[in-house]
């Protein structure tokens, strides 16, 4: 057993190499996306590897997933009567350009007061590094079994769900460790115990078989796009509340979510009122949302004066952790065709339906993640929600149904910016979460099972 003050000292004097590390895997643009240059994807793969097998991992292979950028893998057998543990990261990344509002260049790693800035410094670059390093604590020989699978297609369309269904043994372990979610604000520790899941569906409204002058027929025929207006503005009340009938909401987790820091991270401009009601803990993390993500209809600048034919949107919903999706999606989608008005034409057509996630919370492996954050941190340790999904965690649980997740990771709310411009991760923060990852380690490692 390595005494706590030990693996402190450890994991400062290995901070350096941490973030030299990191810096060099935020230079490579991993942007899954389609129509984005594959050959840096697959790069980020091989530099990923290198640095797990640094860093003590064994057996580091990359895992082909069909149809998808490859997983990277590695494992180190448990010892006898030790249980083992999945550690997961992904190392695909979002687009980003300066143009977009960035303060420098999102593949040159910055150091600022304490951040590291880049695209994936936090989502989920940061991930693959807390994973590496809290390995190389142990000299790549931790109290327990350790299993890691890094994937390449999480941001984008993934596979790697269809691989776990096919594979389920290949994921067998006792708990699943997910660094792909992190604390409200740096140094104030909290668990993730539950996600939203995520529906969409694209409506298409059809009022005329072909385009017609909006003076000549305008004031009788109704035009495709107020059509599709009208029915999108069903989705919310006055209030700004969801309003379709029947779907479920789920107990938002203890902790609020301060109003200030969410007008602030937000960006909400000012006099901009927030929309729903109750908790904004409950709105986040555990009351349904709805927002249209796009419409296919004639952009300002090719406007002509005609009634438009034929509209479409595409619409997101997040709906509550513990919510069926199939059903969700289900009365989103009828409420779209029931409010449609003046018997236009619709269509509605399924997109995704993401069940959300319930983590148990009173299993061994919670509480030694609860203990190692809390003497990591040295504060005590909350419960948090995210409004985000990770479809795969579903998946997961439905492959190996005993295994615990213990979700964490150092990407701040506050400031680390996901997917949004000038993305960072708190040095500091990291630095906690790699003394967490490696104690929750070592408190499992000690509490051995018969063989």
């Amino acid at each position: 057993m390595i005494p706590v003050q030990e693996i402190r000292l450890k994991v400062q004097e290995l901070m350096p190499e941490v973030l030299e590390d990191l810096k060099d895997l935020i230079t490579y643009p991993s942007v899954a996306f389609p129509g984005y240059p594959p050959q840096q994807v697959y790069d980020m793969a091989d530099a990923t590897a290198a640095v797990l097998r640094r860093y003590g991992l064994k057996e580091v292979r990359l895992l082909d997933i069909p149809g998808g950028y490859p997983a990277v893998y590695g494992e180190i057998p448990a010892p006898r009567g030790a249980p083992t543990v999945m550690m997961y990261a992904h190392y695909d990344v979002q687009p980003a350009r300066k143009v977009d509002g960035w303060d420098t260049d999102p593949w040159t790693p910055v150091v600022k007061d304490g951040r590291l800035f880049g695209r994936g410094a936090a989502d989920d670059k940061s991930g693959i590094l807390i994973t590496a390093a809290s390995l190389k604590v142990f000299d790549g020989n931790p109290p327990v079994g350790v299993k890691v699978i890094i994937e390449g297609g999480e941001e984008g369309p993934d596979h790697l769900e269809e691989y776990v269904t096919a594979h389920p043994e290949f994921f067998a372990c006792e708990v699943f460790i997910i660094a792909d979610n992190g604390n409200l604000t740096a140094g104030d520790p909290a668990l993730t115990t539950t996600l939203r899941g995520e529906v969409s569906c694209i409506i298409e409204v059809r009022t005329l078989d072909h385009a017609v002058h909006s003076g000549s027929f305008g004031g009788a025929a109704p035009d495709g796009l107020v059509s599709l207006i009208r029915i999108l503005a069903t989705l919310h009340d006055s209030h700004g509340n969801v309003a379709i009938e029947g779907l479920r909401s789920y107990p938002p987790p203890p902790i609020q979510y301060p109003e200030n820091m969410y007008h602030r991270d937000a960006g909400l401009l000012e006099g901009v009122e927030l929309i729903g009601t109750g908790p904004l803990s409950a709105r986040l993390w555990s009351k349904p949302s709805v927002n249209v993500i796009g419409i296919d209809a004639p952009s300002v600048r090719e406007a002509s004066n005609i009634l438009i034919p034929h509209a479409a949107a595409k619409i997101s919903m997040r709906i509550s952790p513990d919510a069926d999706a199939d059903h969700e999606l289900q009365l989103l989608m009828d409420h779209l065709r029931a409010v449609a008005p003046w018997n236009v034409h619709v269509e509605v057509t399924k997109v995704t339906n993401n069940s959300g996630f319930v983590c148990p919370t009173d299993g061994p492996g919670y509480a030694a993640a609860r203990m190692a954050l809390e003497t990591a941190f040295d504060r005590p340790v909350g419960e948090i929600g995210a409004g985000g999904s990770i479809p795969l965690l579903h998946v997961l649980r439905a492959a190996v149904p005993s295994a615990e997740f213990i979700l964490w990771g150092a990407q701040d709310a506050s400031f680390s910016r996901i997917h949004g411009t000038n993305e960072s991760v708190d040095l500091g923060e990291l630095e906690r979460f790699i003394v967490a990852q490696s104690l929750f380690l070592q408190i499992l490692g000690e509490r051995k099972v018969d063989p």
